[in-house]
């Protein structure tokens, strides 16, 4: 391999045409050169092992240094040594991928296959505010480039310092090429990502995307665990908590030392435990730039930004403005926050969801912002047409290329990563389905590295066996973490049911929300598909040979209704986005209960209720798994508003005055309705149930009726905890008395009916008046009856007769 490069000199002598140190054999100094009328004369040396990048000059000394594999000899010659910063620079090593700390020094590498050069910048915390570059090392393509990727080694002082990279190559979008040597790009694996540290405040001079670079590790930065190991619940176990980080403890009656941070979250911990909850969800973490959507909004006097964080900048770095740090310790103090949370969460018997979006990032389509993946090679990371179009199969401007070998590996990289060594427990991952469709220039030698027979793809074509879904699903190290799809994309592509390597992966089911909302509000046609939600939607999963734990059911989201709003709007009032009411889903299956708005009538009010409780309690004695979203346990609204992704302010913050102003009320039937489920064995069973567990009922015992006009749903179920429940639906607005089914020696009694005033709603065992509550209904349960008022839901225990 011939090592021999040009090195360009940095040393400057005075009045001196040639160098003045002299080297064995009467050679001109290898290593430095004169300046020549404002030019740098080149000279070559072999081997090239090693340089100095140096500034400032004081003494007539300097070092020719080589080395091999870290180990390194001197010799002196007369010339200037600088006496600030200098990094002593080597080859460096292909692998790993990233700024990776080895043998006293950092090892940078990074991928580009088209660019023609590349320049490592090195940038201090003081010149990244003032947008300067504090060092600049040019990579030779000859010595620092290994195949496609372009490697250093640096030994030197890194404290505060920042990275990026400078490529140069073909600025030519029709073929792909998006090149600017005057940009610095940040490195995909990059750890952390500085820029602002305050979330929403504008850089100066009211810059929305001022200069990022990426930290340069540290050997320093260890955390200390406390011995933390993965809880690991059997996913058939798990209440799911969808949250903001920012939007739980921000507004001020959370009264939190650090709100809107993880550690504000780790503040109210002691709430979701209340709650019931033993998983939580993070919406997206991972940097994004909230000032994307920077703008003035006239509706509500504020300004417009990204809050939801569906647009990522950089997936390995937390998001740095969701901590108390910020840009302290160059973001890893940030970083170490963010451990802080999923430590104690997990000394909470929490487990932790990190929401990631694979399908697209920051960078939009042509006319957006180069930032990273784009200026360092845009043809790799992005599907493009055969003109250089971006294919946009996520609805944002771009769709990650994520079946090509590269981009795989950088998303097992970044998945291993997170679970390794921030010990998160699994993934939700958006618009899932863009992670099944055939990368550009798809075909089979690219990705199994022989042709198959008779196979033509084109870019985006939905793959059967898609190569990234099955390497997540058998890499050794995720074994074992909760894999979460949303099983579709804005390309069309809907998967709910049908998501490759489903014994693996689970789904937000779709389906069963808008089954449920329908039937709930009193919808003809929906009391059998019902039933299959009730059940873990075995229509969809059972066939395949999946379990009801593949069922994430849901009834409400952060896209979409809070379930306060499901129950209070038939239409969606967006108008404090800015958009003239036009963003946003159309078709909700919500319903008002007789009247638009918050200011109503109270016995529509008394029908609001009626309903929530309806819902949450289908959502918990429903086979699979329960998702709750952040406020809908104590009845959060945000005025009919279906699409909040812009909002920084109370219509997406969690409201604890609110929450304290219900706790007797629907967050307690919420808590006991959690608790409930957790305490029965039949709840989360581990497989579809069938008529030796589960008999359907109607009005009268073991006679459901499942016609297009049946608004009645009722079931009981064996259970070796409380040995057997009893639970219906009656979304007629039709009162009925319905008969339960004989249990011999015995008798049912009464736990929950939604149509009661709280507490008497759900009548649990510390409830004072109890036993007079339920000698009320004696005269129904001695003939075994039950009377159900319309839009309520019941559920009755099985006890001993007296």
């Amino acid at each position: 391999m011939d090592l021999t490069r040009t090195v360009s000199c940095s040393i400057q002598t005075r009045n001196s045409n040639h160098c003045k140190g002299q080297l064995r054999n009467s050679q001109h100094c290898p290593a430095f050169c004169c300046w020549r009328r404002g030019k740098r004369c080149e000279l070559r040396r072999n081997p090239p092992f090693a340089r100095l990048a140096r500034k400032d000059y004081s003494r007539r000394e300097a070092l020719v240094v080589s080395a091999v594999d870290g180990g390194a000899k001197t010799e002196t010659a007369v010339v200037e040594k600088p006496t600030l910063q200098e990094f002593q620079v080597f080859v460096g090593n292909p692998m790993p991928f990233g700024a990776t700390v080895r043998d006293g020094g950092v090892n940078f590498s990074v991928y580009s296959t088209n660019a023609l050069s590349a320049t490592l910048c090195l940038i201090s915390l003081a010149d990244l505010q003032e947008n300067r570059v504090t060092e600049q090392i040019h990579l030779d393509p000859s010595v620092n480039k290994t195949g496609d990727v372009w490697h250093v080694f640096l030994r030197g002082d890194f404290e505060n310092m920042l990275y990026g990279y400078k490529f140069d190559g073909k600025f030519s979008p029709e073929e792909g090429h998006y090149y600017d040597s005057s940009r610095i790009l940040l490195d995909p694996y990059a750890k952390a990502v500085l820029s602002r540290g305050e979330f929403g405040a504008l850089a100066p001079g009211g810059n929305c995307w001022p200069q990022i670079a990426g930290m340069v590790p540290s050997s320093e930065s260890e955390f200390d665990w406390e011995g933390d190991l993965p809880l690991r619940y059997p996913q058939r176990d798990l209440i799911i908590y969808e949250m903001h980080v920012r939007g739980f403890t921000k507004h001020e009656s959370s009264n939190t030392n650090f709100p809107g941070t993880y550690l504000g979250v780790v503040e109210k911990l002691d709430h979701l435990k209340e709650l019931g909850v033993n998983c939580i969800e993070l919406m997206p973490s991972q940097e994004f730039n909230e000032l994307e959507y920077y703008s003035y909004n006239s509706v509500l006097g504020d300004c417009r930004l990204n809050f939801w964080g569906y647009s990522t900048v950089n997936y390995f770095s937390p998001m740095i403005r969701y901590s108390d740090a910020g840009m302290r310790n160059c973001g890893r103090d940030a970083i170490n926050e963010l451990k802080i949370l999923i430590r104690e969460a997990h000394k909470q018997g929490i487990e932790v969801l990190m929401d990631i979006v694979f399908n697209h990032t920051a960078e939009g389509n042509e006319q957006g912002p180069i930032l990273s993946f784009r200026g360092i090679d845009n043809s790799v990371y992005y599907m493009l047409a055969p003109k250089g179009e971006f294919y946009n199969y996520s609805g944002c401007g771009n769709t990650f290329n994520c079946n090509h070998p590269i981009v795989r590996q950088f998303i097992l990289d970044c998945l291993r990563y997170w679970v390794t060594e921030m010990h998160v427990d699994g993934f939700r991952f958006d618009l899932a389905s863009i992670l099944t469709r055939g990368s550009s220039l798809w075909d089979a030698v690219n990705v199994y590295g022989n042709p198959i027979e008779g196979e033509l793809l084109t870019t985006g074509t939905p793959l059967g066996n898609p190569p990234l879904i099955d390497m997540i699903s058998k890499d050794p190290v995720l074994r074992g973490v909760k894999l979460i799809a949303e099983a579709w994309d804005t390309g069309g592509l809907y998967q709910v049911g049908s998501f490759p390597h489903g014994d693996v992966w689970s789904e937000w089911n779709g389906q069963y929300r808008d089954i449920v909302r329908q039937f709930i509000k009193g919808t003809d046609g929906f009391s059998g598909a019902f039933a299959e939600c009730l059940c873990g939607s075995p229509n969809l999963y059972q066939g395949g040979g999946r379990k009801p734990w593949n069922s994430i059911n849901f009834i409400c989201a952060h896209d979409g209704f809070s379930l306060a709003d499901l129950v209070t709007y038939n239409n969606k009032h967006n108008l404090a986005n800015g958009e003239d009411n036009n963003d946003g889903e159309n078709h909700n299956n919500s319903w008002n209960c007789g009247q638009e708005g918050e200011f109503v009538s109270l016995p529509v009010k008394k029908l609001r209720k009626r309903q929530t409780r309806n819902f949450f309690l289908c959502l918990m004695v429903s086979q699979g798994v329960p998702m709750i979203y952040m406020g809908d346990e104590y009845g959060h609204t945000k005025g009919g508003n279906n699409n909040t992704y812009c909002h920084d302010n109370y219509i997406n913050y969690f409201r604890w005055d609110k929450k304290e102003e219900c706790s007797s009320d629907f967050f307690r039937f919420c808590r006991l309705m959690t608790k409930f489920r957790q305490e029965c064995e039949s709840l989360g069973l581990s497989d579809f149930p069938t008529a030796e567990r589960l008999q359907w009922h109607g009005h009268a015992p073991g006679m459901p009726d499942w016609s297009e006009t049946s608004r009645f749903v009722a079931f009981s179920l064996i259970d070796s905890v409380k040995k057997e429940i009893y639970v219906a639906f009656n979304s007629s607005h039709l009162p009925v008395i319905i008969t339960l089914p004989e249990r011999q020696g015995y008798r049912w009694e009464p736990l929950v009916d939604t149509s009661k005033t709280a507490p008497h709603d759900f009548l649990s065992n510390d409830l004072p008046e109890r036993a007079t509550v339920i000698q009320q209904y004696s005269h129904f349960l001695e003939g075994n009856l039950y009377p159900m008022l319309s839009y309520s839901s019941i559920v009755l225990l099985l006890v001993p007769d007296a």
